[in-house]
């Protein structure tokens, strides 16, 4: 509070270390000190102290804000966009605000905790019976405290002490490793799966590269015979004349994509060798029994990471999927069961938060550096600045709210896509500054329940956070029009956007809108670059670095989206509507423009907003800009819009069918008052219309695309505004393009005249 950030803990301050030379054995680490657990409960709580009265408990951080806003009313305009007054406060615009919170979980679980009506703040470290080192005693991970004035941040209040977590924590965020796309086994098959299924997709998803690159293939849960054998593998689906897991591993190489594989290495099955022959190794509770794994899909058992035996196990597993097997990407799941509550651990002197934090060195020290760690089932702070990705919300699933028998109200831990979306856009302020956030695979496929409009909602939460790229669907049975969902999102953009109603989400509990917004004033040259590259060097540039200053929010660079030059810039914004009925959701017009340093200084003709999932377009004046976009959207529905001033005197694209940003696809643009000429990225196969405005009015027009006579139409006719005696306008012509993704000269090239 009011001091410098200290400096990360050295190995030595830290009490534990794990050696990362190379070798194929964990040195040993961390508190050896056997004892007996203080068991009673505290004789001074009466159940009157305060934790025992405290309404709202946050794990880790917390932000308190003032927003005394008021929803509006809003009348909507033939059901697409509707101009109304503002009434509402965004996070930007709102009051003070206090940040809460830790710089770490290494030494202990923080908490912060409040009263109902929050005139009362405890910051809590949980001992949890811990008995204390002789050698070093009890200490506790740094407080934060951060008391912000009314207006005075932009977007995020929590940046600072974000960008402080991961300083302190050593976080480098996609630094090494692009943006994660591909597919995964699990939510199609689930255990179901065989060598032989699981090759017939390594292949089909190596022909759809023309449409929609997959990075790297998951194998997921169902390839051994029980939790905690690894190595042992069911005989009937995957035959020891098959090769194995490395076979696997190579055939993903041969199909040019990384190869990835689930486990969970803290976990065990009742049944499992593992279990059978080193009972010791499971964490009991205080009254001596088999501690609770916490899952809804199964009962299991969690090994005791304080004891060095159990990190040996998990260090050689690990170190066998990555050297032996040849796995480069990790996804390590229920990483929870190393820390389960209970007093039947080897060294009690150790917090849970250490045991995990010291669990996850583990991890990373026997896959090494080079290998992409997604955690699941991890708690967030022990594993900032050890792991790569991190599952920030509950699984997914085929229905919006859990399924039955699952309690349909459980709308926050269990699978279900509510609980995905809800997590994904709460947490999208961590993404590219702890890790990579995995907000679960998207579901494509009819098997599920999920409507058109429900899945296109997923994409939105994908696209606009910036997170992991996953199918999971059996892509022999994927419908095209599902599949162009996901190519409407692909490739990523390496790019995180900000969710602007975080503190005003009374009804849903979720917030309904985020926005990013593209420049071609940062220097890029798209036409030589592949996607792919693109995506790894935005995630460079935005993501957090110790090595370089923190970002100033203010500037937005976060969440900024390089462009190629002549596009000009523009935001976009989603409005979502999380609720069970029809609703109108509202943005204040202010809060979807981009930022004014980039705004050009023409006569104000108004702004282009074009919706990308509806593909419509409406003009907005610049009288218009102090009031709100509102659209009625459905239950479950998103809309993604685009918002970009009119140009005075040069062509502009300003919306397309074929990628969310509606410009990321443009590789090179040239406009005059008359003629644009643009090339779209060709290296995948897309089909749909763009949008072209051009500032003067003429029914003849000239079009070619891929070098062939094409049809332009005009789709509306901005009205004349008059300056110094003259008069400016134009028109918007839509332009249907096919791209075949052969790379050659004229494929996917525009030409437009009048």
């Amino acid at each position: 509070f009011g001091a410098d950030i200290p400096p990360p803990p050295t190995e030595e301050e830290d009490g534990v270390w794990v050696r990362n030379d190379g070798s194929d054995t964990l040195s040993s680490g961390g508190y050896i000190q056997k004892g007996c657990s203080n068991t009673k409960d505290d004789p001074s709580d009466d159940g009157r102290s305060f934790h025992g009265l405290a309404h709202y408990k946050s794990d880790f951080y917390t932000c308190v804000s003032c927003n005394e806003g008021e929803d509006g009313t809003e009348d909507d305009i033939d059901g697409v966009l509707a101009v109304s007054a503002a009434t509402g406060k965004l996070d930007e615009h709102g009051g003070p605000a206090l940040v809460l919170g830790f710089l770490s979980q290494q030494r202990q679980y923080g908490l912060v905790t409040f009263d109902s009506d929050l005139s009362r703040v405890v910051m809590h470290a949980s001992m949890q019976g811990i008995i204390a080192s002789n050698e070093k005693g009890i200490s506790t991970d740094w407080a934060y405290c951060q008391i912000l004035s009314g207006n005075c941040y932009d977007e995020e209040p929590m940046a600072s002490y974000l960008d402080a977590v991961s300083s302190y924590n050593v976080a480098k965020p996609l630094q090494s490793f692009p943006p994660l796309t591909g597919w995964c086994s699990w939510y199609h098959y689930y255990e179901n799966i065989d060598a032989a299924s699981l090759t017939d997709n390594f292949e089909r998803l190596a022909d759809l590269k023309s449409k929609i690159s997959s990075d790297a293939i998951i194998i997921d849960d169902g390839y051994m015979t029980a939790w905690g054998d690894w190595d042992s593998l069911k005989p009937k689906g995957f035959p020891a004349a098959s090769g194995g897991m490395k076979a696997l591993a190579d055939s993903i190489n041969s199909n040019r994509m990384i190869p990835g594989i689930w486990m969970a290495p803290y976990a065990c099955d009742k049944n499992s060798k593992l279990a059978k022959e080193h009972p010791d190794w499971i964490i009991r509770n205080n009254e001596g029994r088999i501690a609770n794994s916490s899952n809804c899909g199964k009962f299991f058992y969690g090994l005791d990471a304080t004891n060095p035996a159990v990190r040996e196990y998990a260090f050689k597993c690990i170190r066998r999927a990555v050297k032996e097997w040849g796995y480069k990407v990790l996804k390590l799941d229920f990483l929870y069961a190393a820390c389960l509550q209970g007093n039947g651990k080897y060294d009690l002197s150790m917090s849970r938060a250490e045991t995990m934090h010291l669990a996850l060195q583990t991890l990373r020290a026997a896959a090494g550096s080079e290998t992409f760690i997604i955690g699941c089932g991890c708690p967030i702070g022990p594993a900032i600045g050890l792991i790569d990705a991190n599952r920030i919300s509950a699984d997914t699933g085929p229905t919006w709210y859990p399924d039955f028998p699952l309690p349909w109200w459980d709308h926050g831990t269990l699978p279900s896509l509510r609980a995905m979306v809800r997590n994904s856009v709460t947490r999208s302020m961590i993404g590219h500054r702890f890790w990579h956030n995995d907000p679960d695979c998207i579901l494509l496929g009819n098997t599920t329940r999920l409507t058109d409009v429900e899945v296109k909602s997923a994409a939105t939460v994908i696209a606009m956070t910036g997170g992991m790229l996953l199918l999971s669907d059996d892509l022999s049975k994927l419908s095209s029009e599902r599949l162009r969902v996901a190519t409407r999102v692909y490739p990523v953009t390496g790019v995180t956007g900000v969710a602007l109603d975080l503190h005003n989400t009374s009804k849903s509990g979720i917030p309904s809108l985020m926005r990013l917004w593209c420049t071609d004033q940062v220097q890029v040259d798209m036409k030589n670059i592949s996607a792919r590259e693109m995506s790894s060097l935005n995630a460079k540039r935005t993501s957090f670095s110790p090595d370089v200053p923190w970002a100033n929010p203010w500037d937005r660079d976060r969440n900024c989206l390089p462009v190629t030059k002549g596009l000009g810039s523009w935001s976009i914004v989603s409005l979502s509507n999380w609720l069970d009925e029809h609703t109108i959701v509202s943005l204040p017009m202010h809060a979807a423009l981009p930022p004014k340093h980039v705004v050009p200084n023409d006569l104000h003709l108004g702004y282009h907003v074009f919706s990308f999932w509806s593909a419509k377009y409406a003009w907005v004046s610049a009288e218009q800009s102090v009031q709100n976009i509102s659209k009625k959207l459905g239950p479950h529905e998103s809309e993604i819009f685009h918002v970009k001033p009119v140009s005075l005197n040069k062509g502009q694209y300003i919306g397309s069918e074929l990628h969310f940003t509606c410009g990321y696809e443009v590789v090179e643009f040239n406009s005059t008052s008359t003629t644009i000429d643009l090339q779209l990225r060709n290296d995948s196969k897309r089909s749909g219309f763009i949008y072209l405005y051009v500032p003067c009015y003429a029914n003849a027009m000239t079009v070619t695309t891929s070098g062939m006579a094409a049809r332009g139409e005009v789709v509306f006719r901005t009205p004349k505004i008059g300056h110094n005696s003259t008069f400016y306008g134009g028109q918007v012509v839509r332009v249907w393009v096919v791209i075949n993704g052969n790379g050659t000269e004229d494929d996917g090239r525009v030409t437009f005249g009048i």
